[in-house]
């Protein structure tokens, strides 16, 4: 049965939740898996929902089996981080997206979800905000600016978003600008700094995403390789040109 399965009781306070599925550039799980680590966030809960590939996941240094998409605390900093190891099936992106909302519905969290958009980068890349319900006002007190031109998110990030819309949940899409062939630090910057950092209220050390770039790209290599091979499971942001 679908479900997210928690496994501590943690403390929060109307908290906000980074999601980093695997995307475009990577972007969103890159950013994800920093928070984690520079946070040393707790894991609390698994996330069993359509779409994920039944998989074992295991860490080095530890015999624990984990689930493939967990969420992942920082009691302090009332911050959620879901935290993906595979791209989300494409054929159930609806039922994976209904499940997590319904989750956030029933907790309170305000969820800031990343899309990738390929276009030629400025420095450092322009990261715009979209929203649903009532968040447009997080995005207008945080300085961001909403996209040029019209577009879509699609893959699971885009019915994530859909999802939100529907149940009238306060929620935020982060659009920046990212490497379409290659997991993207620079661009994981860019979102944390200019969209993560002043609507979660937080202060992360981004320096190691360029410090030690070359070596992220290349363990991440891999998993941008299954995203391009399974591409309509990737979420990214599209333009759309002509009649709007």
């Amino acid at each position: 049965m679908a479900h997210v399965e928690e496994l501590v009781d943690v403390s929060l306070s109307e908290p906000t939740l980074v999601e980093g599925l695997p995307g475009l550039g990577l972007v969103g799980k890159i950013a994800a898996d920093h928070l984690v680590e520079t946070f040393d966030m707790e894991y609390v809960a698994g996330i069993h929902c359509g779409g994920i590939p039944n998989v074992a996941v295991y860490h080095g240094g530890s015999s624990e089996v984990l689930p493939p998409v967990r969420i992942y605390a920082d009691e302090a900093r009332d911050l959620l981080v879901l935290q993906s190891d595979v791209p989300v099936s494409p054929s159930a992106a609806g039922e994976f997206a209904g499940c997590v909302t319904g989750w956030l519905t029933s907790h309170e969290v305000f969820p800031i979800l990343v899309s990738g958009l390929a276009e030629e980068k400025e420095t450092p890349p322009a990261v715009h905000g979209i929203a649903t319900g009532d968040a447009a006002g997080r995005l207008d007190a945080a300085g961001l600016s909403s996209p040029g031109e019209g577009g879509l998110v699609s893959g699971p990030t885009g019915a994530l978003l859909h999802a939100a819309g529907e149940e009238g949940l306060d929620a935020v899409g982060l659009i920046v600008q990212s490497d379409r062939q290659f997991p993207d630090p620079e661009a994981a910057r860019a979102v944390i700094e200019y969209g993560i950092e002043p609507l979660a209220g937080i202060e992360a050390d981004t320096d190691a995403l360029v410090d030690h770039a070359e070596e992220i790209r290349e363990v991440r290599e891999q998993m941008a390789k299954r995203v391009q091979q399974a591409d309509d499971a990737s979420s990214e942001a599209q333009p759309i040109r002509g009649f709007q």
